[in-house]
């Protein structure tokens, strides 16, 4: 219960509290692949896998309660950017491509109404197990559509989690037509509803994370591959960090607002790094012999598909971005090679997927680094951290 003596900001205090990010300790892999998603989101998502109770919701509502507003179009249903046509509806495009023609008919003038824009927090979007794919997709309202000429929808999940982040708990249990939909739109950025010879379709680029329970099943290998990364968690088994965890939860339980306040600034940098990265990410370069040894790790390891290769080349720019460089780093690669390609080099649906250990070992001989030099780096990126 929140004590009368506490004074939060008015900022903090008008929305619910949500556990920081910066707060949350360990689980490195996981918050990384989030990360750089945000920074890139055609990386294509991330899929979690873990034990019950490690922090994965929490680490997901915590991102997004992290990241920075975004402007919108008012009353858009689709969150719709005022400036980029990509990520329009074809209803706000053509408002603007109205508004801004010389012609004078009834639908020029009802364009030029100005267009409102609005500021709202990043979306995160649950998709519950039992979901339809009218739920998720959408619906068409077909007799108001023949009866009075307009193309009645009514927008479902992806158009509310467009600019945002889709969050499927449990995906491995999902129907797997389902999860087609999901990766469909994630990897297009549109979401297209067809019924009854009416077609209607919106903008839905969305940062797609799904989590899971090995115990429960895996994905099919064909699912799997279209995640563009993949992180595993494991329960800490340290002692001293587990009663830090445990201690950290009590007092943001206690009293949400002094806690929330005590992690702001370091809140407050990291968006402010996330924002900084985004806006680096299209300077960041990588040289030619480290996108060719990129490609010859998945050659030798047998990975299908080219998606391994560009998907590691999108991450290794965005924590190059991230960390406030221009240049692509060996070590860069090192640290993302593992969630891109691992997930991708299970080819029976009963195997089980490898802990990347096959992944470091092909690195190291391909980009011939050595045991010492190794261990040095390691010790340098744990020092990053």
């Amino acid at each position: 219960m929140i004590t009368a003596s506490a004074t939060p900001s008015p900022k903090l205090a008008a929305r619910r509290a949500v556990f920081p990010f910066t707060a949350i300790v360990g689980q490195e892999e996981m918050k990384l692949a989030l990360l750089l998603n945000v920074i890139d989101p055609k990386i294509g998502g991330v899929m979690i896998m873990g034990d019950r109770g490690t922090g994965k919701s929490t680490t997901i509502r915590a991102l997004a309660d992290l990241l920075p507003e975004i402007e919108v179009v008012a009353d858009d249903p689709f969150n719709s950017h005022p400036n980029d046509p990509d990520l329009m509806s074809d209803e706000v495009r053509q408002r603007l491509m109205a508004g801004n023609s010389p012609d004078h008919s009834d639908q020029a003038e009802s364009a030029n109404i100005p267009i409102q824009v609005a500021k709202k927090k990043v979306q995160m979007v649950d998709l519950p197990l039992g979901a339809t794919e009218d739920r998720v997709c959408g619906t068409i309202d077909i007799e108001k559509a023949l009866a009075e000429g307009v193309k009645a929808f009514e927008p479902g999940l992806l158009a509310k989690a467009n600019r945002g982040i889709l969050y499927v708990d449990e995906v491995n249990l999902l129907d797997d037509h389902l999860v087609d939909v999901l990766l469909d739109s994630a990897a297009s950025g549109w979401n297209t509803v067809e019924r009854e010879g009416i077609s209607i379709r919106h903008p839905a680029r969305f940062v797609l994370v799904g989590s899971g329970n090995p115990e429960e099943g895996e994905l099919r290998p064909q699912l799997l591959d279209r995640f563009g990364m993949h992180a595993e968690i494991r329960t800490v088994k340290e002692p001293a960090l587990r009663v830090q965890i445990v201690e950290q939860r009590s007092e943001f339980d206690q009293d949400p607002p002094t806690f929330l306040e005590k992690y702001q600034p370091q809140q407050t940098e990291l968006q402010q790094r996330l924002v900084s990265a985004q806006e680096r990410l299209k300077t960041v370069a990588m040289d030619y012999e480290l996108r060719v040894k990129i490609s010859q790790v998945c050659a030798e390891l047998d990975v299908d598909g080219l998606r391994g290769d560009i998907v590691t080349n999108r991450a290794a720019k965005a924590i190059a971005a991230f960390e406030g460089r221009s240049e692509v780093t060996i070590d860069d690669i090192r640290r993302v090679i593992g969630l891109c390609l691992r997930h991708r080099l299970r080819k029976d649906p009963l195997e089980s997927i490898d802990s990347g250990y096959k992944v470091d070992k092909v690195f190291s001989q391909v980009f011939g680094v050595a045991e010492a030099e190794e261990n040095q780096t390691n010790g340098q990126r744990m020092s990053i951290r």
